[in-house]
């Protein structure tokens, strides 16, 4: 089992960056595929990004060439590093992990964070 904690969240202008981070407790961290989903008031939760036990990465549509995905696995931490972000980048940030197969389906995480807010004013 894994706990995860998100953090780094806050209030970005426009065209700001902002990176958010995911912490995870235990020791075979580097097992898990991890991934970031994020929820907009009366949205539904929505991929952004996951990355696998081996670092290939994923990305929504709506995030490529924006954001950018990465591990540390000496750290057990998830990073999201977010450039150019937009109003509609507006969310609640949570990071995802599983120790099967990375996607981008929700249902196939099995572990949540708590969620960190991203805030993109315009």
């Amino acid at each position: 089992q894994v706990q995860l904690v998100e953090s780094g969240g806050g209030l970005v202008q426009a065209g700001g960056s902002l990176r958010v981070s995911c912490a995870a407790s235990g020791r075979t961290f580097s097992s898990y595929n991890m991934g970031w989903f994020r929820q907009a008031p009366g949205k539904e939760r929505e991929f952004v990004a996951a990355i696998s036990r081996n670092s290939a990465t994923y990305y929504a549509d709506s995030v490529k060439g924006r954001f950018t995905i990465s591990r540390d696995n000496a750290k057990n931490t998830v990073y999201l590093q977010m450039y150019s972000l937009k109003p509609e980048d507006t969310a609640v940030y949570y990071c995802a992990a599983n120790r099967w197969a990375v996607g981008q389906n929700s249902k196939q995480y099995d572990y949540w964070g708590q969620g960190t807010q991203v805030t993109v004013s315009s």
